[in-house]
C-alpha cells in the first residue's frame, strides 16, 4: 500500500507542475517506495543469504533499483520495487488461495453436537469434548461432529465434502458417517468412532498439508535452478557491466544497462512456473474427493502408461450375495451355522455375504476360535470338534480335501466364486457368491483409455471362468484377465509391467499392499475412514466412484501440460527480454513489466486448475434438508444445553 502511495506522489514530477511543493512531494513518494518496496525484501534476502546461504531472487530486484537511483534514474527505480511488491502480494496471495483450498474443511466442521446421556436426556456439548463409544443425535440439516457408526434411524448424508460424492448416500444402522457431512432428511443415533483430532477431516488436512510440503522432482529441480540461476545473473550482470565499460558506454550507461539486464534475466517466472500448478492441483483434486501424498505421486500418475486393477472391492462393487448353497449331507441350517461363525472372524467382501444369508435363514452361528487368514486362500479356525475351513480350491488341497463330488464339480463349473467348506480334511459343502461390476468402472476404464493409457489389465486371486465374466462386462481383453494369483503373482506382474513403463495399481487399500508398494503409483479405492488405505498408496480416492481415478489421471495430465506452458512462456518472455537489454536498449520500466507481468501470468495459470471439475458432473439438487422419512417415528429426548449459544 505504502509502495504505491509513495509511487502516485513520485510520478507528480512528470506532469506539467512546477513548485516546490511538487519537487517535495515526488521526493517524498520516491522515499516511501524505496523504503516500504525495498526495505522488506532486502531484509528477507539479507536474512535469507546469512541463515541459509542461498541467495534470494530478491537481491536481484533490491540491486536493479538502487542501481537506478545511483546513476540519476530513481524514478525507474521506484517503478521497480512498486510492481515487484504488487506481483509478490498478488502470488502470495495466489498461492494462498491454493493452500488454504483444502483447510476449508475446517469451517465446517461443527463446533457443537448433540451428545445422548446414559439417561436418555440429549445434552449440546463442544464437539471437541466428544470421545469415542459416545452416542450422538444427529437431526436432518445437522453436519456431523466426528466419524462415527449409525446404531439406529435411517436418512441420506451429503458427504460431498468428503469423498466428492455427488449424489446424496443412504445410510442404514451399521454404516460409518464421516465428519463434516450433512444428514439430509431423517432423524440418527450414532456412535462415535473416532474423534475429531482423529477423524478423516483431520487425517485429510494432515496428509494434504504434508502433500504440499513435500516437493515433486520437478519442484525440487526448479527451486535447485533458480538458486544457481541466481548467482549466474549476479555474475552475469557484473560482467554486462564490464563489457559495456569496456565498449565506452560510460559507467553510468553501463551500470543502468547491468541492472536492466539483471531485471530481464531474473528467473522469478521460471521459479514459480511448478509450484503455481502443483498446489492448484494437490487442493482440486483433495476438494473432491482425491489425495495425493505430495507432487512426486500427481507427477507420476501423468506419465502412467499402464494400469492394474484388484477385483473384488475395486472394480466390483464387493457387495456380494450368496446365489446357491450345496451341503453333502443334507443339513443346511447346520452348514450354515459352521460357515457362519467361521466367517464372522472375516473381513473378506464374500463373508458378509454369507453373515447375512445366515441372518435371513435365523442360523445362530457356531463359535470358532484360533481363526486365522491365509491369504488368497481362505480363512481356517476351531468350532472344538475339529479344523474348520473355507475357501478357494487352493485351501481345500491344503487341508487334504476331495472336491471332487458331482453337486462340487458342477459348482466349479459356473462362472461364480465357489466358497468350499470343510472340516479337517473333509468337505462339507460349498456355497457361490455373486458379485457385481461397479457402474462407474467400465466408463472409467474407457475414459483411462481415451487419456493414453496404453495398457489395462485385471487380476484377482478368485477363477478364471468368475474374472472372465467380470472382464467381459468390463471390456476387457482375455489376455488381459489374470485368474488365481496369489500376492506373490500380483507383485510379479506389476513389475513385469513396470518393465514396460510406469505402472499404476489399484486396489482397496487394506489386501494387495506388496503390489501397491511395488508400483510406480500406488491408488487406493473407497478410503474414506480407513487408516491402513490411507497409509498404504499414495493416492487415496475417498470414493467409491471409479470415476474419480480417471478424473484423478486427467488432472494429472493437465497439470503436467500447465506446468510445460508455463516453463515455455516464462523462458521465451525472459529470452525476448535478454536480447532486449543486451542488444536494443530496452528501457528498464519495460524489462520490470515484462518480468512481473510474466511473474504473475505463470500464477494465474496455474491457479486455472483449482477450478478443475475433479468432481465430474455437477451435482444433482439435494433433497430438502428438512422433513422426515415418511413413517420414520421422530425419538423426543428431553433437552438441554451445556453451552451457549453464540451471538447472532
Amino acid at each position: 500500500m505504502l509502495s504505491c502511495i509513495g509511487m502516485v506522489l513520485a510520478a507528480l514530477a512528470l506532469w506539467p507542475l512546477e513548485g516546490d511543493a511538487v519537487g517535495l512531494a515526488s521526493f517524498v513518494g520516491l522515499f516511501l517506495v524505496y523504503l516500504a518496496g525495498g526495505l522488506p525484501a532486502g531484509w528477507r534476502a539479507a536474512v535469507t543469504l546469512w541463515q541459509e546461504r542461498i541467495l534470494d531472487i530478491d537481491l536481484l530486484m533490491v540491486v536493479a533499483a538502487i542501481a537506478a537511483a545511483v546513476v540519476g534514474a530513481p524514478f525507474e527505480g521506484a517503478v521497480l520495487l512498486t510492481l515487484f511488491s504488487i506481483s509478490t502480494t498478488l502470488e502470495e496471495r495466489a498461492l494462498g488461495r491454493a493452500r488454504r483450498a483444502i483447510e476449508a474443511l475446517m469451517g465446517l466442521r461443527p463446533e457443537t453436537a448433540l451428545r445422548k446421556e446414559p439417561d436418555g436426556t440429549v445434552a449440546e456439548i463442544p464437539a471437541a469434548d466428544l470421545k469415542v463409544d459416545d452416542v450422538v443425535i444427529l437431526r436432518p440439516g445437522a453436519r456431523v461432529p466426528a466419524d462415527a457408526m449409525i446404531v439406529s434411524g435411517h436418512s441420506s448424508l451429503d458427504e460431498a465434502n468428503i469423498t466428492g460424492e455427488s449424489m446424496p448416500v443412504n445410510k442404514e444402522p451399521g454404516a460409518p458417517v464421516f465428519e463434516a457431512t450433512v444428514n439430509i432428511d431423517g432423524v440418527l443415533e450414532a456412535k462415535v468412532t473416532k474423534t475429531i483430532a482423529e477423524s478423516t477431516v483431520a487425517r485429510m488436512i494432515a496428509l494434504v498439508t504434508e502433500a504440499q510440503a513435500a516437493k515433486a522432482p520437478s519442484e525440487r529441480f526448479s527451486a535447485w535452478f533458480g538458486q544457481r540461476y541466481t548467482v549466474a545473473v549476479m555474475a552475469g550482470a557484473v560482467l554486462a557491466f564490464a563489457a559495456f565499460c569496456w565498449l565506452g558506454r560510460g559507467w553510468e550507461e553501463a551500470l543502468y544497462r547491468s541492472a536492466t539486464l539483471l531485471v530481464a534475466a531474473s528467473p522469478c517466472a521460471i521459479v514459480i512456473s511448478v509450484p503455481a500448478a502443483m498446489l492448484s492441483a494437490l487442493s482440486a483434486a483433495a476438494r473432491g474427493g482425491v489425495l495425493f501424498k505430495g507432487g512426486a505421486a500427481l507427477e507420476t500418475l501423468a506419465d502412467i502408461n499402464a494400469f492394474a486393477f484388484d477385483k473384488t472391492g475395486t472394480l466390483t462393487t464387493g457387495k456380494a450375495s450368496v446365489t446357491q448353497i450345496v451341503v453333502l449331507d443334507g443339513d443346511e441350517r447346520g452348514f450354515l451355522s459352521l460357515l457362519a461363525g467361521l466367517e464372522a472372524q472375516s473381513e473378506h467382501h464374500s463373508a458378509a455375504a454369507i453373515r447375512h444369508e445366515a441372518a435371513r435363514h435365523g442360523v445362530v452361528p457356531v463359535e470358532a476360535s484360533n481363526v486365522t487368514t491365509r491369504p488368497s486362500a481362505g480363512i481356517v479356525g476351531s468350532d472344538g470338534d475339529g479344523e474348520l475351513w473355507a475357501g478357494n480350491p487352493r485351501l481345500a488341497a491344503q487341508m487334504g480335501a476331495s472336491i471332487d463330488h458331482p453337486a462340487l464339480l458342477a459348482l466349479a463349473a459356473d462362472a461364480q466364486t465357489v466358497i468350499y467348506v470343510g472340516r479337517n480334511s473333509r468337505a462339507l459343502g460349498a456355497v457361490t457368491v455373486a458379485d457385481t461390476t461397479r457402474p462407474t468402472s467400465r466408463p472409467a476404464l474407457a475414459a483411462l483409455r481415451k487419456g493414453g493409457v496404453e495398457k489395462i489389465v485385471m487380476m484377482t486371486g478368485d477363477r478364471l471362468p468368475v474374472a472372465l465374466r467380470i472382464g467381459e462386462e468390463l471390456g476387457l481383453k482375455r489376455e488381459d484377465i489374470h485368474a488365481d494369483m496369489l500376492p506373490e503373482d500380483k507383485v510379479a506382474m506389476v513389475s513385469e509391467l513396470a518393465g514396460m513403463g510406469r505402472v499404476a495399481f489399484v486396489g482397496d487399500g487394506v489386501n494387495d499392499a506388496a503390489a501397491l508398494a511395488r508400483a510406480d503409483v500406488g491408488i487406493a479405492m473407497g478410503a474414506a475412514g480407513s487408516d491402513v488405505a490411507l497409509q498404504a498408496a499414495d493416492v487415496a480416492l475417498l470414493s467409491e466412484d471409479m470415476s474419480r481415478l480417471a478424473d484423478a489421471h486427467r488432472l494429472a495430465r493437465r497439470t503436467a501440460t500447465i506446468i510445460r506452458q508455463n516453463l515455455t512462456f516464462a523462458m521465451s518472455a525472459m529470452a525476448a527480454l535478454v536480447i532486449g537489454g543486451l542488444f536494443f536498449e530496452l528501457p528498464l520500466p519495460l524489462a520490470v513489466i515484462g518480468h512481473e507481468g510474466g511473474t504473475v501470468l505463470v500464477v494465474l495459470n496455474g491457479l486455472r486448475l483449482l477450478r478443475d471439475p475433479v468432481r465430474g458432473k455437477e451435482r444433482a439438487a439435494a433433497p430438502p434438508t428438512s422433513g422426515l422419512v415418511v413413517g420414520q417415528p421422530v425419538p423426543r429426548h428431553p433437552y438441554r444445553r451445556k453451552v451457549a449459544r453464540r451471538a447472532a
